[in-house]
């Protein structure tokens, strides 16, 4: 019996069948990651990827190099909103709904927190961005 569990313990120990993904190519920040630029090479890492999918289609936060592993804050969904565009704006509390436009101080995909200037005061907001690319206020 402790024959056969030091045998599953060598075969399914994990750290040496572990994989992690890494970029084939350098990829620049912004870019939308593809499946011909991620393989798995051997390995592990705190905060990295250990399947592909779960990387393609996300966007570059950073510089990605060729042979590195993909760690969690490196990548993120596809910004929606790009620094300087005209966003609409929504604040919502107590039953009362305020709609108008402002400017994205910053870039980022859904869910992501921005800096967002109302067009109207001139004041600073921060807010979170939508589906739909409107920017959700809060105070």
């Amino acid at each position: 019996m402790r024959a056969l569990a030091c045998l599953m313990v060598l075969c399914w120990g994990g750290a040496a069948f572990a994989q992690m993904v890494v970029p084939t190519r350098t990829i620049r920040a912004a870019s939308i990651i593809t499946e011909v630029d991620v393989m798995l090479a051997a390995g592990q890492m705190p905060q990295g990827f250990e399947r592909a999918a779960d990387v393609i289609g996300q966007e570059a936060r950073v510089t990605l190099y060729a042979g590195r592993p993909i760690l969690v804050p490196d990548v993120g969904p596809p910004a929606l909103v790009t620094r300087n565009q005209i966003v609409s704006l929504r604040f919502e509390a107590a039953g009362l709904i305020i709609t108008t436009e402002g400017r994205a101080l910053d870039r980022g995909g859904v869910g992501d927190r921005i800096r967002i200037m109302n067009l109207t005061s001139r004041s600073t907001l921060f807010g979170l961005i939508k589906p739909d690319g409107a920017v959700q206020v809060y105070q």
